[in-house]
């Protein structure tokens, strides 16, 4: 056997390395999303504000809010300001070899921005809500950078399947976590009160985030990058190579239309995803009359579901195609929103029939929606890309909650607010159509994989 040889079969070996390392920033960030974002903090952030109301107002930047939209501004806030950092930085990632350490920064950043939650306490809702914001922004830039190494540990036959695993971990990790912390919400070990043991919960969350990154930040391999042919080699430093290759980008960017039609298709569905999963709870509280303790499990029997869905979706995806896959997938979301505009006050069985229905549909389209999006971008350019990607799902995200207030307001129920992001997947299946799938990855130099 040659020296080659023994290179080749030894690729294989270190790709399956490294794709394990991978998962694992998936299972850390996941735990913060979940117990934080996702059901923690709007109360607890809400109750202390409303501490330092006055006539049931507080100040956020000069204006007057009350205090039950604070979550809701903060969101819509670093939502925004995202979509505008996170393309200036995606050139920055594409021009070092040493990514897993820019991936390693981002998320210890943010979770110890996350950190600052657990400080906020009394009236002193502010320094949460900094927290909360600066974790936002600096989760959404790990997102980018972890997302532009998946074509880096695996080749377009096996995309599929590693960002499946990926999500799925993803979903297992911030399950397992998440279940704990509701325990200690609601025993209230140890003599702690509500407040602290919310506050706890969430410092776990962020302490998890941090301690799981060291994973892949020791684990991944340096890769170096792409030389491109149209690139700025001037002497100008990496900061200022990455900007002027972010404007040539921008102006290249007609040359990819596949890669463009994708984003938009996936900027309606996956709106679509966003706000059923937001709209969740409230559905089931005010609509179907369901007290804490059925949303509580509700949202565990969704995370643990959705680890299973997301490994299915990568098989299912491995003969039929990811196109394909999620296409299906988006069916089932238009089935899940229908059912939704028929299901009985108190009819527990069929809210949780519905709720493992959205566990199989919800961790399968996302993750197959970014290996997808993987094959249709130029090589070199992965945290550009995905800087993009991620721009849109964060700068868009409020036409699906806009929606769904507007129908509740004219009509004075949630049963056809929830129906009417139906269009959503509607458009966003029907935009994904007309992607010529062979044709992206062509134009992106990329190899076609036997099953698309």
């Amino acid at each position: 056997m040659s020296q080659m040889d023994g290179i080749a079969d030894l690729r294989p070996l270190a790709q399956a390395k490294e794709q394990k390392a991978w998962y694992w920033y998936d299972w850390a960030n996941s735990a913060y999303v979940t117990t934080v974002s996702t059901v923690l903090f709007a109360p607890y952030i809400i109750a202390i504000a409303k501490e330092a109301a006055v006539d049931n107002r507080i100040s956020l930047l000069g204006i007057s809010v009350a205090p039950g939209s604070l979550p809701s501004y903060l969101v819509t806030i670093s939502t925004i300001i995202s979509a505008i950092v996170l393309p200036l930085m995606g050139p920055v990632a594409d021009r070092t070899a040493d990514k897993k350490r820019l991936l390693a920064v981002f998320a210890w950043l943010g979770a110890l921005s996350g950190s600052l939650i657990f400080f906020a306490t009394g009236s002193n809702w502010q320094i949460g809500a900094i927290g909360f914001f600066l974790a936002n922004i600096f989760l959404g830039a790990s997102l980018v950078v972890n997302d532009s190494i998946l074509p880096l540990i695996s080749d377009e036959e096996n995309r599929d399947r590693v960002s499946s695993r990926g999500w799925a971990w993803g979903y297992l990790g911030g399950g397992l976590l998440l279940a704990v912390n509701l325990a200690v919400v609601t025993l209230l070990p140890f003599g702690l009160s509500t407040g602290e043991a919310a506050r706890l919960s969430m410092l776990s969350a962020c302490i998890w985030w941090a301690a799981f990154t060291l994973i892949p930040y020791l684990r991944l391999s340096n890769h170096d990058p792409v030389p491109l042919a149209d690139a700025d080699g001037g002497n100008g430093g990496i900061f200022a190579q990455s900007f002027g290759q972010l404007g040539k980008t921008l102006r290249e960017l007609p040359r990819y239309p596949v890669a463009l039609n994708f984003l938009l298709a996936y900027l309606f569905f996956n709106d679509g995803i966003q706000t059923v999963i937001a709209s969740a709870s409230t559905y089931g509280s005010e609509e179907l009359g369901f007290g804490q303790s059925v949303l509580i499990g509700t949202i565990l029997l969704v995370q643990f579901v959705a680890f299973g869905g997301a490994l299915v979706f990568g098989r299912l995806a491995a003969r039929f195609g990811s196109k394909h896959t999620i296409l299906g997938g988006l069916v089932v979301w238009m089935l899940i929103v229908t059912a939704a505009l028929f299901l009985p006050e108190k009819g527990l069985v069929p809210f949780l029939l519905l709720g493992v229905a959205i566990g199989v549909v919800l961790g399968g389209t996302q993750a197959l929606a970014r290996s997808y999006f993987s094959l249709l971008i130029p090589r070199g350019k992965e945290a550009e890309y995905f800087s993009f990607y991620h721009a849109m799902d964060r700068g868009t995200s409020w036409f699906g909650t806009l929606v769904f207030g507007l129908v509740f307001q004219l009509t004075d129920s949630y049963r056809p607010a929830i129906f009417a992001l139906i269009v959503f997947f509607v458009l966003g299946g029907l935009l994904l159509l007309r992607v010529d799938t062979e044709r992206g990855i062509r134009d992106a130099g990329n190899e076609v994989p036997a099953v698309i």
